[in-house]
């Protein structure tokens, strides 16, 4: 799992610095998750391949996290992109979108598919053999939801040196990977568990961005790997979080603390600031595995 950072600052574009959107490449899949102004160019900058982008995930209108949008729908259909595209975010997102295409005589030559989100519980808006996306609902100043997305387990790993001691034949093996047992030709039993390693552990990874406080998130977030979670402010201006519904890199370390999660990267930053490491300071009195995001920075996860 990879998670490419393309803008990671709050409000508006500058030389140096990009709105939010990332890149989450997970199980063979390559997530967008927001779109702001200039997304498509950094996504060049980086060589994302456009064509592997399947899925959009926007969290909620306000420019900064979509207004990259209908760019990158029209330079899909500039490269000749054939293959249906799925976006999902909150309601009004379509209507946004299609009259853009509407007014500029510019509709696409692939299928757009929106999933328009409304619920304020937490949903299952996408899922495969490989992978779930569920919404995360947020307190922000319009209808927002964050996402947590989970691998699911894989495989079982065939352990080759049992396989060859009970002389198991080929035809069995896709069945043990499944976690079946088997009965070979002699009527024995073997139990999987002794053909089998675990498959490695399923990964997970929760997007917040953007919102105020909300500790009622807590419990769906609960042992997550990696939590993205905005971060706008520092504690010196606690007193803005109430009017903007944004958070401090504190109030985003108590949420990873409470969760439990392994790792925490900020981001969403204030450009009031003169360093972003001063978040990574406030955060760290509360919870030590923190990590900030800037743009074009790339995490394994």
């Amino acid at each position: 799992m990879n998670l490419t950072i393309l803008g990671c600052y709050a409000a508006t574009p500058r030389t140096l610095t990009n709105p939010t959107s990332q890149v989450l490449e997970i199980k063979n899949h390559m997530f967008l998750i927001d779109c702001g102004e200039g997304t498509q160019v950094q996504l060049r900058k980086h060589k994302i391949k456009f064509s592997r982008i399947n899925h959009i995930f926007i969290s909620h209108l306000h420019g900064d996290h979509f207004f990259g949008l209908p760019g990158l729908i029209s330079t899909f259909r500039l490269l000749g992109r054939d293959k249906e595209m799925h976006i999902y975010g909150p309601k009004g997102i379509k209507e946004a979108i299609t009259l853009l295409l509407k007014l500029g005589d510019s509709w696409t030559n692939y299928l757009l598919v929106f999933h328009e989100l409304s619920s304020k519980k937490s949903e299952l808006i996408f899922e495969d053999d490989k992978v779930t996306v569920e919404t995360i609902p947020l307190n922000h100043r319009v209808y927002t939801n964050g996402f947590l997305f989970k691998e699911k387990l894989g495989e079982r790993k065939l352990n080759v040196d049992a396989v060859a001691k009970y002389k198991v034949d080929k035809a069995y093996f896709h069945n043990i990977k499944k976690g079946k047992n088997i009965i070979l030709d002699d009527g024995r039993k073997i139990e999987n568990k002794l053909l089998t390693f675990d498959p490695p552990a399923a990964k997970s990874y929760a997007f917040c961005s953007d919102t105020a406080y909300k500790p009622d998130i807590v419990p769906q977030i609960k042992n997550v790997d990696t939590l993205y979670h905005e971060s706008t402010f520092l504690e010196s201006e606690q007193h803005l979080t109430d009017r903007t519904k944004h958070a401090t890199a504190k109030e985003a370390a108590t949420i990873a603390k409470n969760a439990n999660v392994k790792k925490l990267i900020l981001g969403h930053y204030s450009t009031r600031y003169k360093s972003i490491q001063l978040f990574k300071e406030e955060a760290i009195s509360v919870f030590e595995n923190v990590e900030l995001a800037d743009d074009g920075k790339l995490f394994n996860l």
